[in-house]
């Protein structure tokens, strides 16, 4: 039988929540590195996380879609490997806007050195 461990069980649950929300930033930290196809925004998710994130092809096929549908987002075809050509994406001027106001209003709130020491600081007994 396990032990039942509240805090294991509760970060679990935050962390699910919490990689499901970065999922966008990860795949567009991705394109703003270069033109990639779907693999290659994978295994960038996947390094740059140190292995925390990790997402399906289908996920990023299906994400890669939406964004192509609001325009932050679209593609080129280049030659593949031995297939068919394949779909390398990239950011528009528009998603890369997108992304620069989402790091300076979400992101580099992190950089503050109020909220860097409240991170670093140990806990009071």
């Amino acid at each position: 039988m396990s032990k039942h461990n509240p805090l294991s069980e509760l970060l679990s649950a935050w962390e699910e929540t919490y990689k499901k929300g970065q999922l966008t930033l990860w795949i567009f930290l991705s394109l703003k590195d270069g033109k990639k196809y779907v693999d290659e925004i994978k295994t960038f998710v996947e390094e740059q996380s140190n292995q925390t994130m990790s997402c399906e092809s289908q996920s990023l096929y299906r994400n890669l879609r939406k964004y192509q549908h609001v325009g932050v987002v679209n593609f080129e075809t280049g030659e593949g490997n031995k297939g068919p050509e394949r779909k390398y994406y990239f950011l528009t001027e528009l998603g890369l806007e997108l992304l620069n106001s989402f790091i300076e209003r979400n992101i580099n709130l992190f950089f503050n050195n109020r909220i860097k020491n409240l991170i670093n600081r140990e806990e009071k007994q």
